[in-house]
């Protein structure tokens, strides 16, 4: 065991004493050591309980045969972040958390980890530290948020932010704006939408890392602290066994995966973090493999922003073990990958079946033959750049239109709500990428300014930054090289034809190569926005989207 090198020996005597300090027992410390990271905090409604979740995964470990140590994660509220520079710092502290929890385990010797994240950047840092260090590890997240109700209807945060469009709009006045800033987070837990840390939560479970019920059981379920107790007992499991992080997360579970993100209609930031993900643990995952995956499975969900269904529905329907099922009746997952329950994926999933179709479509009768993420590529993005197809609204899936150029989300951000973005435009927004913004920010207030404004129909969304999975509409981002890196979004001019062709992958600025060089002559970069402090060496550090904005 690992944690033999601070527990047995005469040598670790130093070592005991400072547990004993701490009231830990002999026959603990002859016991497995095993790590409960938990994100507990109260900034973060996705992290508000997790002390409880937390509790309930010792409880497990107890019960069978381990000792658990609780240790701490940092995590941003991505919403309470949004819309100024707090968002800068969103994406980077992903990388902060896979440091830190590597370093507290390495530090300490532990000999497995049950992660307890909910959040955006969270869940996938965790992952990362987890497959780095090639250790036995259990996700167990704290659960999706219940919807809230607005105007009679069951709503998600996306449409709080569509609801400041409408005020600034003049569509809807104060009071309606109070009463939806009031009823649409009812309690803790990930926003009820399939936005990025549901994404994220949800993949795990199709990555095999967590047990199944992870992505969807309502954080305020009974169900869910089973969940925990069950995945404490897992990680022991897993230690007796030797399952390390690799045995799990490998090419096989990666690509199976991606087939459960197109089927779910997934957050365009699970692209980043996947392609983080593969590369801490060895395996080769580009872009192009995004739309081969695209262009085999079907897009089965719509749920918030896409559509008005939550997660509790999906959970109602039978949740990712449902919709695992149809896409194995298609041979789109590979049914022997093993996963934390110590079973292969087409163990775990027997049985299992659509519930409802409120929330989930037979794989006969999809939302679309092709999945709900997409990437475009062309002379704007020599890289690639993301969207998510599943939120665009049919009518611009295909879009020309004059750029509307601003070098920073605020900018843009002004000029939509002082109304001065009009139908057919295509909003570019660059320097936001994870060198140029640093970090890549979130730009939930332009997309939901302009659904909530009703342009998401007419017009469209450039950016080397990246959305919220909350965003909807041809939201396009992680433009790919990114302007701060000399790519050419960084030099389109305003009033310059935008082409978008989700349908056949492309995006190209109808402008000659020879006039693009001509104004790369030209061409001065702006000055860094950040110049000290941790952004300052992420943006010296990090790669582009295309690669998973990773630190090199």
């Amino acid at each position: 065991m690992r944690s033999d090198n601070v527990t047995k020996g005469a040598e670790r005597a130093p070592n005991r004493s400072l547990f004993y300090a701490m009231g830990y027992t002999k026959e603990e410390l002859e016991r497995p050591l095993i790590g409960v990271v938990s994100a507990h905090s109260e900034i973060v409604p996705g992290h508000a309980h997790l002390d409880k979740i937390a509790d309930a995964v010792k409880a497990g470990i107890r019960m069978a045969g381990g000792t658990p140590v609780l240790v701490p994660s940092i995590g941003v509220c991505d919403g309470i972040a949004m819309g100024h520079i707090g968002m800068k710092y969103s994406l980077a502290s992903r990388e902060l958390i896979a440091d830190s929890v590597e370093t507290m385990t390495m530090a300490h010797q532990l000999d497995g980890l049950v992660l307890v994240p909910n959040c955006d950047k969270i869940v996938p840092g965790m992952v990362m530290a987890a497959v780095r260090m090639n250790v036995p590890a259990v996700v167990c997240s704290g659960g999706p948020m219940l919807a809230g109700t607005y105007d009679g209807e069951e709503v998600s945060l996306s449409k709080m932010f569509e609801a400041v469009g409408a005020y600034k709009a003049g569509m809807i006045d104060a009071c309606k704006l109070d009463e939806c800033e009031k009823g649409v987070c009812p309690g803790c837990g990930s926003c009820a939408g399939m936005y990025t840390a549901n994404s994220m939560n949800c993949l795990c479970e199709s990555l095999g890392i967590a047990l199944p019920g992870n992505g969807t059981i309502p954080a305020v379920s009974n169900k869910r602290i089973m969940l925990a107790k069950h995945a404490g007992m897992a990680i022991m499991e897993m230690v007796r066994r030797n399952i390390s992080a690799r045995d799990i997360i490998n090419e096989r579970s990666i690509k199976n995966a991606l087939a459960c993100d197109m089927a779910l209609g997934c957050s365009s930031n699970s692209v980043l973090h996947l392609l983080a993900i593969a590369n801490e643990a060895g395996v080769p995952l580009n872009l192009e493999l995004f739309n081969e995956m695209s262009a085999r499975v079907p897009n089965l969900c719509h749920l918030a922003p896409a559509g008005p269904t939550h997660m509790q529905d999906l959970d109602a329907a039978g949740g990712i073990p449902a919709v695992q099922a149809e896409l194995i009746k298609k041979g789109l997952l590979d049914v022997d990958a093993l996963t934390v329950t110590g079973k292969s994926v087409g163990e775990n999933v027997e049985g299992a079946y659509i519930k409802s179709t409120n929330a989930i479509r037979p794989i006969d009768d999809p939302y679309s033959p092709t999945g709900g993420i997409q990437i475009l590529f062309g002379n704007i993005a020599q890289k690639g750049c993301v969207v998510k197809r599943s939120a665009v609204a049919p009518e611009m899936l295909r879009h020309e239109g004059p750029a509307r150029v601003f070098n920073s989300e605020d900018e843009a951000i002004a000029a939509i709500y002082s109304g001065k973005i009009v139908d057919g435009d295509v909003v570019v927004i660059r320097y936001e990428g994870p060198k140029g913004g640093p970090g890549m920010r979130e730009m939930l207030n332009p997309t939901s300014a302009l659904a909530g404004m009703k342009l998401d129909k007419t017009v469209a969304l450039i950016t080397d930054g990246r959305f919220s999975g909350a965003s909807r509409g041809a939201s396009i981002g992680h433009v790919s090289p990114e302007a701060a890196d000399g790519g050419n979004i960084a030099l389109i001019k305003e009033g310059d034809i935008i082409a978008i062709d989700i349908p056949n992958a492309s995006i190209n600025v109808r402008v000659s190569d020879e006039e693009l060089n001509a104004r790369r002559a030209s061409h001065v970069m702006p000055e860094p926005n950040i110049k000290s402090g941790w952004l300052a060496r992420y943006a010296r550090l990090v790669s582009s989207a295309d690669q998973g904005a990773v630190m090199k």
